[in-house]
């Protein structure tokens, strides 16, 4: 008996191993080298843009891996400037986190522009929405046109070249890994592969 026990756990630890998923560079995600900006902790870096129906149908899946990731990881977003109209996005990105109320405007904005087509590309029109979500509007306006603001601006352009992103949503984990959802083949497989290389990230940081 006590060799058939033994015999069905090697075979069960063997059926788990062979489930497991592992993910090939070069084809599931991409090797790179850049600098990060969160210290000890292993940074997962998502690029996106408020106007991509893409980054918005990603977001909940963003939402949802923010309560189970590793707490050895620390999330960081980049607003994507591919063209001249983006930096209205990417400067109401950065004012409202300065600010401290990002978490609780980005995901409204999503809202608004794709669930009420709301344009939302103007300074303008961006303000008067803030405006009737209880957002101090002359606070935002005087963030938003500040020094610090076009500082964080043009860091975001240039790590967006330094990264050569081509698209969004995509995501870097720790200056290491470049991984897209085309690349990935589905939003939930992206998630599976920022997991997946966080831990290979953990395994590293303990030898």
């Amino acid at each position: 008996m006590k060799k058939i026990i033994a015999v069905f756990m090697l075979f069960m630890g063997l059926s788990v191993s062979a489930c497991a998923e592992t993910y090939v560079d070069g084809k599931d995600y991409q090797s790179i080298s850049q600098p990060t900006q969160t210290g000890d902790k292993i940074e997962v870096l998502e690029f996106f843009w408020y106007g991509c129906p893409h980054c918005f149908a990603f977001e909940p899946r963003i939402q949802k891996w923010l309560k189970t990731k590793s707490t050895a990881a620390e999330f960081v977003r980049l607003p994507a400037v591919f063209r001249p109209s983006w930096k209205v996005h990417a400067r109401t990105y950065y004012a409202l986190e300065m600010m401290g109320i990002i978490e609780e405007m980005h995901t409204k904005i999503f809202s608004a522009m794709h669930n009420k087509k709301m344009k939302l590309d103007t300074l303008e029109s961006m303000s008067g929405f803030l405006e009737r979500q209880k957002v101090d509007k002359k606070k935002f306006l005087d963030t938003y046109n500040s020094f610090a603001v076009e500082t964080r601006l043009r860091k975001a352009v240039k790590k967006l070249k330094d990264y050569n992103v081509r698209g969004v949503p995509a995501i870097a984990v720790n200056g290491k890994y470049y991984i897209t959802a085309s690349s990935a083949g589905s939003y939930e497989k992206l998630i599976d592969i920022v997991n997946y290389l966080i831990k290979k990230e953990e395994a590293a940081i303990k030898k």
